[in-house]
């Protein structure tokens, strides 16, 4: 799951098995049993690891995940902790196939750990330059005549339609203002509508990366928008 997880986001992470401090509760024969265990499931799923001597947590030995920042900082977000020690405190049990009572193992886990420093992580590993699958503004329309507004409503309204987060700008500020506004909030495509656009009812559109395409049909570019989105892909159509 991490691996899926973070190779979604495009992060690279790495791996650390944390073993048995000095102050730990519990007998080391089950420490030495959990610790293999998890260093089984790292093998077992090819990951490279470094062994962290004596710095699990006091109930468990512990896998914690590492990703590395866009400042080269590592900040360490997911995690896995084997616990014998809490079920005995509350005193759970289950019962097994053998109809007898057992003592279950509690597993910690935290896919992202701190959701504010994962996001924090996740913007600088982006550079703001998210996705657009993840982007808060997928798609902005911006009219670049009086005549081109009408249209530009209902761009914007089929976008919507289509559960694309979008916005229109269909203000008298000029192309250039409009334009460089969405570049510097990084949005993945710009629709550039003018008279041309109007009359013929196709768009313009420009992507983050500068490239540009003029004659666009609009259920072609929402088309592929969605599927570009869907599939959770890192780069764009063009």
């Amino acid at each position: 799951m991490v691996k899926e997880v973070y190779g979604t986001f495009g992060m690279k992470f790495t791996a650390k098995l944390s073993t048995m401090p000095d102050d730990h509760a519990g007998e080391k024969e089950q420490w030495d049993i959990a610790t293999a265990a998890l260093r089984r499931a790292l093998e077992a799923n090819g990951m490279a690891y470094e062994i962290k001597e004596k710095e699990g947590a006091f109930y468990g030995p512990k896998i914690d995940f590492d990703v590395v920042d866009a400042q080269g900082r590592v900040w360490q977000c997911a995690t896995a902790q084997l616990d014998y020690q809490m079920p005995r405190s509350f005193g759970l049990e289950y019962t097994g196939e053998d109809g007898r009572q057992h003592m279950p193992i509690m597993i910690h886990r935290a896919m992202l750990g701190s959701m504010e420093r994962f996001i924090g992580v996740m913007v600088e590993h982006y550079q703001g330059k998210f996705p657009t699958w993840l982007s808060p503004v997928q798609v902005k329309v911006i009219s670049i005549s009086e005549q081109a507004s009408g249209y530009a409503e209902e761009v914007y309204k089929e976008l919507r339609k289509a559960r694309l987060r979008a916005k229109v700008d269909i203000s008298d500020k000029t192309m250039a203002y409009k334009l460089r506004e969405a570049i510097e909030d990084k949005v993945p495509y710009i629709v550039v509508l003018g008279g041309r656009e109007a009359e013929s009812k196709k768009i313009t559109v420009r992507a983050r990366s500068g490239a540009q395409k003029q004659g666009v049909e609009l259920k072609e570019f929402i088309a592929n928008i969605k599927d570009e989105i869907s599939e959770r892909k890192a780069g764009q159509l063009f």
